[in-house]
């Protein structure tokens, strides 16, 4: 159809003509309410936006020495964050000799996946970056059998044998 054919049949409708493809050979057009068209274009961009929301990753810090109480606010804490929608990076951080004992942390991280093994999957297990522990939590129902269960805690590293002349030492205080 001739282009001033198709302006005419459009104007004769008190609709707009709109080119959809002027890549192809012959350019293709329709007949239609240009800003009705403009405004279902921006309403579906709006639609897949509203859907698009990635989760934010937020980090919670605790010490190893945290009391009872406020990790069970803490929890709560990371409940509403998950609820929200965001992924929660949990970190114990050691400070000092805390680094020394690693379970401590290993065993705050076991029990405070136990109470969001409801709400949350375990994302990254429990790994040491530098002096801190940390564990990823994504939101999600129920996890799989084996990502939500923490590896049971290491145990505390074993002192070094003593140097042979504490050994001699303490022989020679036997005999005395």
């Amino acid at each position: 159809m001739p282009t001033y054919q198709a302006i005419q049949m459009a104007r004769e409708r008190g609709l707009d003509l709109v080119e959809v493809a002027a890549q192809a050979v012959p350019p293709v057009c329709r007949v239609l309410d240009y800003g009705k068209f403009k405004f279902e274009q921006e309403k579906k961009e709006r639609q897949a936006r509203k859907g698009q929301r990635s989760g934010e990753l937020r980090e919670l810090r605790i010490r190893p020495k945290i009391n009872e109480h406020d990790l069970t606010a803490k929890s709560g804490m990371v409940k509403r964050l998950l609820d929200e929608g965001d992924k929660v990076r949990v970190s114990v951080v050691f400070r000092g000799r805390e680094i020394t004992h690693p379970e401590l942390g290993w065993k705050l991280l076991q029990k405070l996946s136990q109470t969001m093994k409801d709400v949350a999957l375990v994302e990254k297990l429990p790994a040491m970056e530098g002096n801190m522990l940390t564990v990823i939590f994504a939101p999600g129902k129920k996890a799989p059998e084996k990502a939500e269960r923490l590896p049971e805690a290491k145990p505390a590293a074993k002192p070094a044998k003593e140097a042979p002349r504490q050994e001699a030492a303490k022989e020679t205080a036997k005999e005395v």
